[in-house]
This record gives C-alpha cells, sequence and structure tokens, in this order.
C-alpha cells in the first residue's frame, strides 16, 4: 500500500470543489437585542450541594440553555435563589472550606470559614459560587453578576416580576 491519495484541490494550483446545489447551506446564527428575550427564574436552595446549584445557576445567568446562546451577547435569564442558608455542602467542606480575602497589604490575607460565612452571610456563600462560575469579561463583570438575586430564607422582592419556578432537583427516571 502506499501513501493516500492526494485530492486535486490540495496541489498547488488545482482546482477547488465546487458548492453542490442540493448540500444544505449552513449558517451561524447570532442573536442581535431583538432576538433576546429575558425570563425570571426561583430556585430553591434548599437541600441542594452547593457546587452544582452553582453550575446550573450559572448556565441560566450566562443563557447557555437557550438555542439563541451567543457567546458575545447577554443572553441569559434572571435567577433568584432563595433558602439560601439552607444549602447543602459535601465531604467535610462544612468544617474545611475557607473563603480568600486579601486587603491590599502585605501578609493580609483573610480567610473566613464556611461554617461562619453560612451563619452570617449566607448570600454571600451563593454568590462567591456562581460568581466564580461565570465569565471573567466586561459581559460577566457589567451585565451578568447583576443577573442574580440570592435570598437567606423563602421570602424575596421579586413578585413582582412573576418568576417561574425552576425545579433543579430532577431526578432521572428509569
Amino acid at each position: 500500500m502506499g501513501p493516500p491519495p492526494r485530492l486535486a484541490f490540495h496541489m498547488r494550483g488545482g482546482a477547488r470543489p465546487q458548492p453542490n446545489s442540493l448540500d444544505p447551506v449552513m449558517k451561524t446564527f447570532t442573536a442581535t437585542p431583538s432576538d433576546i428575550q429575558h425570563d425570571w427564574y426561583v430556585v430553591d436552595a434548599e437541600n441542594m450541594v452547593l457546587g452544582r446549584l452553582a453550575a446550573q445557576v450559572a448556565k441560566i445567568i450566562r443563557g447557555k440553555h437557550k438555542p439563541t446562546f451567543t457567546p458575545h451577547m447577554d443572553t441569559g435569564d434572571n435567577v433568584i435563589v432563595i433558602n439560601a442558608a439552607k444549602v447543602a455542602v459535601t465531604g467535610k467542606k462544612r468544617e474545611q472550606k475557607e473563603y480568600f480575602r486579601h486587603t491590599g497589604y502585605m501578609g493580609h490575607e483573610l480567610f473566613t470559614p464556611f461554617a461562619k460565612m453560612i451563619e452570617k452571610h449566607p448570600e454571600r456563600v451563593i454568590e462567591k459560587a456562581v460568581y466564580g462560575m461565570l465569565p471573567k469579561t466586561a459581559l460577566g463583570r457589567q451585565s451578568l453578576r447583576r443577573k442574580l438575586r440570592v435570598f437567606a430564607n423563602d421570602k424575596h422582592s421579586h413578585a413582582a416580576q412573576q418568576p417561574k419556578v425552576l425545579d433543579l432537583n430532577k431526578k432521572s427516571e428509569k
């Protein structure tokens, strides 16, 4: 067996193949502001694992669940997370996980344990997890971060937006 035969259009000066009129024409869809519709969703974080919840919420905020997803546009929806104080973590994270902060001075790192953070500011736990999964670009900083609202208990102040309940605890049926 010899080398595979070379195609004519790969050779220098060779003819290029012409598109067949029967081939479907594929075009890339790019969303425009008139194509985008922003919805509101409520997610109950009670007994949900923190990382899995944050990944699903970040996907909705980014708009990756929509067929009109465009990477450089804000195609996502607004998400309201309730019962943030009742979020679950696996393993020994409740005792071992720490949140890092820096004052700006040399040697002034501050570490806050997860147990203390969930006790004092349960909203920040979910915010930090979701923000860490959003892009670190101007789009992520300026518009996507504003699409998340987190509340420690089951009361929220966004009833006027008529949010749809989103159940992320879907069990796969066998």
